[in-house]
């Protein structure tokens, strides 16, 4: 099959069209880099052309208000141009838990993503995925004050990206989904405590604060970041952090 992966030379995108063409599958990358714009539209009835699947990876640049539009325009704009090159399966790449946090931005302009898929004339797949390993980095920055870096308690189940493209690219290579699929880390950590063990693992001297105020994921409640029923993947995360 061909496979058109918009986003395809991230950190997600370029590990999907390594395990598609590794299965004697023909996939391309396709990015602002190889110009393509999913915004402007420039390029996406070229890159589709021919195509079987539409992987879309692509990612607002920020994670406030302006992600709806971002999701609402990007959509818009590659449906349309894998209609008209007659795609038969278009699949992304969400959130697992993203319609339970409506507080956050970020999360509701995924959400419209996934309605604007499952709305769409295209049959669909949706992959949700719970956080990145390679993610960790970033949160422990968000709150970081010198010696101390103040996080909340909030459940997570963290899943290394290898892990993510393996099942991304599963599902691009089977029967539409018309539907979700769930893919999780093997084990649940409190957010603090997460933090804490990948300090000591890189011999990091600072102090993790259990702060319920702090961070992107302070408004989270409950264990909307985590799912026990879904596919776990195998990679835990101190082996991924060796």
């Amino acid at each position: 099959m061909k496979f058109a992966v918009i986003g395809g030379t991230g950190l997600i995108g370029s590990q999907v069209v390594k395990n598609l063409n590794a299965a004697r599958h023909e996939a391309v990358p396709h990015s602002q880099s190889t110009g393509v714009d999913v915004i402007s539209g420039q390029g996406l009835d070229e890159a589709v052309a021919g195509a079987d699947v539409v992987v879309n990876l692509t990612n607002s640049p920020t994670f406030d208000d302006a992600s709806l539009a971002f999701f609402q325009t990007s959509m818009d704009h590659l449906l349309a141009a894998a209609h008209k090159g007659g795609v038969g399966h278009f699949v992304i790449l969400s959130i697992v838990g993203v319609d339970q946090v409506p507080e956050l931005d970020y999360y509701r302009a995924k959400v419209l993503q996934e309605n604007i898929l499952a709305a769409g004339p295209i049959p669909y797949s949706i992959v949700r995925a719970t956080q990145f390993m390679d993610f960790m980095e970033a949160v422990l920055s968000w709150t970081a004050d010198g010696d101390t870096i103040r996080l909340p308690a909030t459940p997570i189940q963290p899943i290394a990206s290898k892990d993510v493209a393996d099942a991304v690219a599963e599902v691009a290579s089977g029967v539409p989904l018309a539907g979700i699929r769930n893919i999780a880390g093997p084990e649940i950590f409190s957010l603090d405590d997460l933090g804490r063990l990948t300090l000591s693992r890189k011999g990091d001297n600072r102090t993790v604060v259990t702060d319920p105020t702090a961070g992107m994921f302070a408004v989270v409640k409950g264990d909307a970041l985590t799912d026990k029923d879904a596919q776990l993947a195998p990679t835990r995360y101190t082996d991924w952090l060796a």
